[in-house]
């Protein structure tokens, strides 16, 4: 005869993961916004922002954000007022961001 499957157990391991995964999301947002300097604006300001993007349906605006995020990513820099500055956090933006400049 098989054994009856612990639905309780289940149910909490899945609600586990998802609190974990939740955690890590924004965990993950949080080191985002450090990383693209926006921690130096007030919350206020950074909340409108993000309400202006997401209600921003014009798809060449967005294309150019993402292109700029991709960059941002691939380079390791974070971008300053002036443009774009080294990130003296990550070892990779000191080697590639002096070579293009």
């Amino acid at each position: 005869m098989r054994r009856p499957k612990d639905f309780d157990a289940q149910l909490k391991a899945l609600a586990d993961k998802a609190k974990t995964l939740k955690e890590n999301k924004l965990r993950r947002l949080g080191e985002l916004v450090v990383a693209t300097g926006a921690d130096a604006i007030d919350m206020e300001t950074l909340a409108g922002g993000l309400v202006a993007i997401t209600a921003t349906k014009d798809q060449a605006q967005r294309t150019a954000w993402k292109k700029a995020g991709e960059e941002m990513f691939r380079k390791g820099v974070r971008p300053t007022k002036a443009g774009v500055s080294d990130n003296s956090e990550s070892p990779k933006a000191s080697n590639s961001s002096r070579a293009s400049a």
